[in-house]
């Protein structure tokens, strides 16, 4: 294993926030892990895990040792009459293995594209984008107990998959490191285009039944119209849910925002558009200092440049307090803090 000290975590965190880690052990190999574990020094240390940096803000300098997730590989694994099961090493880089599993004629991850992260991380936070939600095409993960050092494996049904939550984020938060995902791809793939801008562009195409690759390709036109690349723009995507109200409170909230976008769920209840909340509020384009709202985009905060914590989270809680005076609604975030 790679062990480094006081080390800039600038280049780990996509919003480009200037804090540092006492200690980074590189995670490679799973055995790696149980070193971490039998060490002298850093066995009982706290510690945490970080993965592609896309969906966290750090807000002080890191004390716990850090442990970056770096393993690698991707194959399919099983080919059964329903499906093609594939397994990805958990440090694998999410966009590229959705653009592989297309490449590999594997259809069924091409609504969420160009989502940042890793594939360990994907079943941390559910991912979802247009229609579709990692849940959706989830089998099975294995890990490492942090603090048995015990390697285990969760089926679909033991993850507890919610919107933007699973049980990684409550009773298994910051116990165990994900090592491996294994996706569910069905060979009876159909389209999923619920979203109105994929429907807009199927008409626009005039393909009555597109292919994966071409759901792929809308996606990515899509994400990079709206959403700026935290290469160039620092940003850790969005940075608010999308609200849950029952059918009681949504009727509340039409009557008052009749143009209100939102979506109804499977099991009843709405989803709020929280990005619409935030632009009626006049935030969408604004600047404040070194941060601001994006242009295109009003769920993304962005980096101009030399940005701070305080900056950054005075900015989300103006934009908390704003959309709460006016909708009765206070917008969780969706970024971890830590």
């Amino acid at each position: 294993m790679q062990i480094e000290n006081n080390v800039d975590l600038r280049p780990f965190n996509t919003f480009g926030l200037p804090i540092k880690a006492a200690t980074l052990i590189h995670i490679r190999r799973e055995a790696d892990i149980h070193q971490v574990l039998a060490h002298p020094e850093y066995g009982r240390a706290p510690k945490f895990i970080l993965g592609g940096g896309s969906n966290i803000v750090p807000t002080c300098d890191l004390q716990s040792v850090v442990l970056k997730i770096e393993i690698m590989g991707r194959h399919m694994v099983q080919a059964t009459d329903q499906a093609w099961i594939v397994e990805a090493g958990a440090g694998e880089n999410w966009p590229d293995l959705v653009a592989w599993t297309l490449e590999n004629d594997f259809p069924g991850l091409e609504n969420l594209a160009l989502i940042p992260g890793t594939a360990g991380a994907a079943p941390i936070q559910n991912i979802g984008a247009y229609g579709i939600e990692l849940k959706d095409r989830f089998l099975s993960l294995d890990a490492v107990d942090l603090k048995t050092g015990r390697s285990f494996s969760l089926a679909a049904e033991q993850c507890g998959f919610d919107y933007r939550d699973s049980i990684f984020k409550r009773n298994l938060s910051g116990r165990c490191m994900i090592t491996r995902v294994r996706l569910h791809l069905p060979k009876n793939w159909k389209p999923v285009l619920d979203y109105p801008d994929l429907q807009r562009l199927r008409q626009d195409s005039g393909a009555a039944r597109p292919c994966a690759r071409q759901v792929y390709e809308w996606v990515c036109a899509l994400r990079r119209a709206k959403l700026p690349d935290p290469a160039m723009l620092g940003n850790a995507g969005s940075f608010f849910k999308n609200p849950i109200v029952n059918n009681k409170q949504h009727a509340a909230i039409l009557a008052c925002a009749p143009d209100m976008v939102s979506y109804p769920l499977p099991g009843g209840g709405f989803k709020l558009s929280a990005g619409w909340m935030i632009e009626a509020c006049g935030w969408k384009g604004r600047r404040i200092g070194n941060v601001g709202v994006y242009a295109r985009q009003a769920l993304v905060l962005i980096n101009h440049g030399g940005a701070s914590i305080q900056e950054l989270m005075a900015l989300a809680a103006a934009i908390q307090d704003s959309v709460h005076q006016r909708f009765g609604i206070r917008l969780e975030l969706e970024p971890t803090l830590i």
